[in-house]
This record gives structure tokens, sequence and C-alpha cells, in this order.
């Protein structure tokens, strides 16, 4: 009789618990649902500071020894048999408002799952592991940027979703932001970073693909745009005399998206927060300040496309008789994965019988901020309908037991 997959890749290796990593899951869903059955589980929430709580059970019983970094990160801990630089493999479980159950739960659970699949088999590697929870991925990767060293103080006072500011939030964890430089690890500390995590995007799942190798992340750079024009009652003044700064904010958001789209490539412009000052229906708007945010796979191509957006702004400025400004707030640099751990990537989906294929990520990671201390890889599994930061997110459970089978296989050839 031939063999099944399943006992053909156990003889193979060791594979994960699907049925335990996945019914982990589940239960880590509750923390922060929504009547939408979404989540909310917002960066140093209580659903937040509950999530971790449970995470760090979890880590105990997966034979790992949990703490929390300066930073609020946490990290759980299991010694290797030689002094060697840990793997860090991990995620986030922080959650946009109304998101969904797999963004970042995946790789965090997929991870802990690793982990405990090395304990079930009786498994110790050379190098020590570190499965590692960032905090406050959602709101600009605050964990994954102080231990590379990119938190600048002033981000300290922004005040999160969850409504506690960022230095408020890291003391809610248990770190300290007065600190916070000693979270920065040096290049050599990490020998590489493994990151599990839903595609977000509809390219694996249209394509029938099990597992995606990513080729890198793409940087991002955010701006505040102001539009200031002049208040004054909307019923007196007649159209050709305004100085209406929403019309000009209105006029630059489809700009653009015309300017963004005029660019061959991949790059994509986001208009996605507005502000109007005064805010009343009977008042010409004196002021409108706007969010704009450009992504893509080469830091270059974002400056280029910003600078033809910024002279579009001007000329549009100019037309309506208002003023623009300008001010940058954050950088997200972009980070080629490592070709090394694409290769091992590759060659275990493959001998695991899983089909694969190379594409960027869209989305921001946890993964760029380490690629600066580290060689990082990433593994990504289908997202259903390509849907996600909303409740109707969705990853199968058999390609969710999948990805994690090839990140339990290249921490191991890791390790080799």
């Amino acid at each position: 009789m031939a063999l099944t997959g399943l006992m053909r890749r156990r003889q193979q290796g060791p594979v994960v618990n699907g049925t335990r990593l996945n019914r982990q899951l589940e239960t880590f869903a509750q923390f922060g649902r929504t009547a939408s059955g979404g989540l909310s589980r917002l960066a140093y929430s209580d659903a937040d500071l509950e999530a971790r709580d449970y995470v760090t059970t979890l880590m105990r019983t997966a034979g790992l020894e949990p703490t929390v970094d300066i930073a609020g990160n946490l990290i759980g801990r299991r010694a290797g048999t030689e002094s060697l630089p840990p793997i860090m493999f991990g995620s986030h479980i922080d959650s946009v408002p109304e998101g969904g159950n797999f963004d970042g739960q995946v790789g965090s659970m997929g991870a802990i799952e690793v982990a405990h699949s090395l304990l079930d088999n009786e498994i110790t590697l050379r190098h020590s592991i570190e499965v590692v929870i960032f905090q406050n991925e959602e709101g600009g990767k605050t964990g994954s940027r102080a231990m590379s060293g990119e938190v600048q103080p002033e981000e300290l006072a922004l005040v999160t979703r969850s409504g506690f500011t960022i230095r408020e939030g890291v003391r809610r964890l248990g770190g300290d932001p007065d600190r916070l430089s000693e979270a920065r690890r040096s290049k050599g500390e990490v020998a590489a970073y493994l990151e599990l995590h839903i595609e977000q995007g509809a390219v694996l799942d249209r394509a029938n693909i099990d597992i995606g190798v990513v080729e890198g992340i793409v940087g991002i750079k955010r701006w505040f745009v102001t539009f200031d024009g002049f208040a004054n009652h909307a019923g007196t003044t007649p159209m050709d005399q305004r100085r209406d700064a929403m019309y000009a904010a209105a006029r630059f958001t489809t700009m653009v998206r015309e300017t963004v789209m005029s660019f061959d490539g991949r790059q994509v412009g986001t208009v996605g927060q507005v502000d109007v000052t005064p805010g009343a229906p009977n008042v010409i708007a004196g002021r409108v300040r706007l969010t704009l945010e450009i992504r893509d796979l080469s830091m270059d191509r974002i400056e280029e496309v910003f600078a033809a957006i910024q002279a579009k702004a001007e000329d549009i400025a100019r037309d309506t008789d208002t003023e623009v400004s300008f001010e940058q707030y954050y950088v997200s640099r972009a980070a080629p994965t490592d070709e090394r751990l694409r290769a091992i990537i590759e060659r275990n989906a493959t001998a695991l019988g899983y089909s694969s294929m190379r594409l960027p990520s869209g989305a921001g990671h946890d993964a760029q901020s380490i690629a600066l201390l580290a060689p990082v890889g990433m593994i990504f599994v289908p997202s259903v309908g390509g849907i996600s930061h909303s409740p109707r997110e969705f990853s199968r459970p058999a390609d969710i037991e999948r990805g994690a089978n090839v990140l339990l296989r290249t921490v191991l050839a890791l390790d080799d």
C-alpha cells in the first residue's frame, strides 16, 4: 500500500501538530473579539495584555522560558547546546480595529508550535531559539524597531488607538521606555530571523499555491499633508471667492491616485486620514490635514513618486489660492529577504510536497526591522480571497499547518 502524504512526511522528519496549532488559534481569537467576529486587540489594551498572558502560558508549555525585554517584547527562549547566536522566529499579536483573526496570530502561534514540536520530538538545537512576540506592530512596529534601534524619543509621546501613549504602553507591557536604547541588538547577535505570516493578498489563493517565499518587504514613507485656506461663511461667500481647503484636499486625493498609477511598477499610494477644521456643515474648510503613504520595494522609487506628488500638490495650492505643506513622520526601510533563506524555504516546501512561488510583500512586517540585524526570511500562506484587516480575514487550517511545517524544517536546516 502506498504511503499517505502525512506518513511520508513523518518518515522525512518531524512535523507540527496541526490540530493543536489550529485549536490554539481558535482559543486565541477570543481575546479582543468583537460582535462582528473580528478582533480589536489594540496594542497596550486590556485585551492585548490578556492575550500576552495566554501566550506566556503557551510558551512555558512548549518548553520556553518567557521574559519581557526593555521594549516590552515578549520573548520565549530555549538554550542550545553550543554558544551560538540564537535563531529567532515569531510575529505579533496586536490587531487593527475590527481586524481579523489571522494577521500576526498565525506567525505567533506557528512559532510556538514549532518550539512545542521540537520539545515533543526531544530535539535540542545547537543554536538557542527565541520565539518573539513583537509589541505594537500595527501601530508602527515599535517593538521590532526598538530592537533594531530605530525608535526615536519623540515617538514615545504618540497616542495609540488604545488611548495610551507608546511610553505608557511600553510600561504596561513590563518594559522601560526610559531605557529603550538598551533593547537594541547589534549585528551578529541573531543568527537569523524567520516569520510565518498570512499573505494578506490574493496571489497565492488565486494561483492555488501552498507557500509564498517572500523576496522582500516594501518600504513605507508617510507624510502629513496640510492645506491651509480661509474659513468663511458657506452661504455668503461666492464660489469664485473661496479659499476652500477641502476642495484643494479633494483634488489632491484624486491626484495621488492618478500620479501613482502613472509610474510603471508595483508602487502604491494612499490617502488614509482626513482632518477638517473647523469641520462644520455651514463653514468653508479653513484647514485640512491628510495623511499620504507611499510603498514600494525601492526607496528611490518612493522618493521619485513623492517628488511628482509634491510638485502637483503645489500646482493645486496655487490653483485654489491655498497653501500646502508636507511633514514626513514615518519611515520603514524596504528590506530584501536573504537569498540563502529563500532557497532553504523553497527546498523544504518541495521536500514536504508543497507548491511554492516567490513574491514580494506589500505589507510591512517586523522582519523589516530585524533585517538591519540579521538575515531574514518570510513564509506566506494563502489568505482566502486576499482579504485582510477585516473580520472576514481567513486562512485555511491546512494551509496554516503547511506554513508551520515549512517554518519547522527551515529552523532545523538553519541549525545544521
